[in-house]
C-alpha cells in the first residue's frame, strides 16, 4: 500500500507545477492533501480529478483557504467530511474515507504562527483532537492520518531548533502533545519508525534561502494505530521537483486494500 501525502499550498498552484504530471507515475493507493485553497465547482478541470483515482474535497467554507482533498484508487465504503466539530469542519481540515477496517484521513492542523488568536485555536483543536484521538485508537479499526500537522515534534525534526523554541510549531506544549500522541495515545510516527535520520524535513519557508540551505521543518505526517505503523516499509520525501513550499512524503506498507472496499 503506496500512500503519498503533500501539503500543496493551492491545489491549483501546484497543478502549474507539474504535480499531477508526476503523481500520474506514483502508483500511489490513496493521496492525501492539504490546503487546497479552491472551492470544489473551480475544479472542474479533469485534471483535479486524475485518472484512475475517486476524488474527494472537503472545502473550507472561506474561498480560497485551508481544504483537504483524498484521492483513492479504490473506492471507499464511506466517505466522512468533517470530524463533526465546527471550529474544524468550517475551514476543511479532516476527510475521512474507510475501506472495510482501515480509515486513511487528511489533516491539515491549524498553524498559530501568524497570531496569538490563531495559536489559541491550534491548542484548542489540539485538545479537541486528544480526547477525539484516545477514542479512535481505542475503537479497533485500523487508521492512517496522513498530514500537515503544523509541528516539529523533537530537535532532529527541523534545523534551527534552539532558535524555534518560542515560536509556533515547536512550542514546549505542542511537543509535549506530540509525545502523548506518539505515547500514551498509542499511536505511531510511521516516518520514524523506517527512517531516523537527521535532516529530514517536508517544508521550507520561503523567506532567505531556506530551501537552498535546507533549513527546513519535518511538520508533514503519518501517523498511524500500530497494525498500520508497524507494517510501514519504506519512506521518503520527494524534493527532485518543487510542487509546493511543503514536499511530498510518500510511505510504503505491508498492508493492502482490497477490492470491495476489504483492508488486510
Amino acid at each position: 500500500m503506496r500512500i503519498i501525502s503533500l501539503n500543496a499550498n493551492g491545489i491549483r498552484a501546484a497543478a502549474r507545477k507539474g504535480f499531477f504530471d508526476w503523481l500520474s507515475e506514483q502508483d500511489a493507493d490513496v493521496v492525501c492533501i492539504q490546503e487546497t485553497k479552491a472551492q470544489v465547482h473551480q475544479l472542474t478541470d479533469p485534471v483535479f480529478h486524475p485518472e484512475g483515482y475517486h476524488c474527494y474535497y472537503h472545502d473550507a467554507q472561506r474561498p480560497g483557504y485551508s481544504g483537504t482533498a483524498l484521492y483513492c484508487r479504490i473506492q471507499p465504503d464511506t466517505v466522512h467530511p468533517g470530524i463533526g466539530w465546527d471550529v474544524m469542519d468550517v475551514e476543511g481540515r479532516w476527510l475521512r474515507a474507510d475501506f472495510g477496517s482501515l480509515s486513511v484521513i487528511s489533516l491539515y492542523l491549524q498553524s498559530g504562527s501568524s497570531k496569538e488568536e490563531r495559536q489559541q485555536i491550534k491548542f484548542r483543536s489540539m485538545d479537541y483532537l486528544e480526547e477525539y484521538l484516545r477514542s479512535l485508537s481505542g475503537d479497533g479499526r485500523d487508521y492512517l492520518i496522513c498530514g500537515d500537522w503544523n509541528i516539529a515534534h523533537r530537535k532532529i525534526d527541523l534545523k534551527n531548533w534552539r532558535g524555534n523554541q518560542k515560536n509556533s510549531g515547536f512550542l514546549p506544549e505542542e511537543r509535549a502533545w506530540m509525545s502523548e500522541l506518539f505515547g500514551d495515545w498509542g499511536w505511531v510516527d510511521a516516518f520514524r519508525s523506517v527512517d531516523p535520520r537527521e535532516e529530514q524535513y517536508t517544508w521550507w519557508s520561503n523567506r532567505g534561502r531556506a530551501w537552498d540551505n535546507n533549513t527546513g521543518w519535518r511538520i508533514d505526517y503519518q501517523v498511524a494505530t500500530p497494525g498500520v505503523g508497524k507494517a510501514a516499509r519504506s519512506a521518503s520525501i520527494y524534493k527532485d521537483q518543487r510542487f509546493s513550499d511543503h514536499a511530498p512524503l510518500i510511505m510504503d506498507y505491508d498492508f493492502a486494500i482490497e477490492p470491495g472496499g476489504t483492508a488486510a
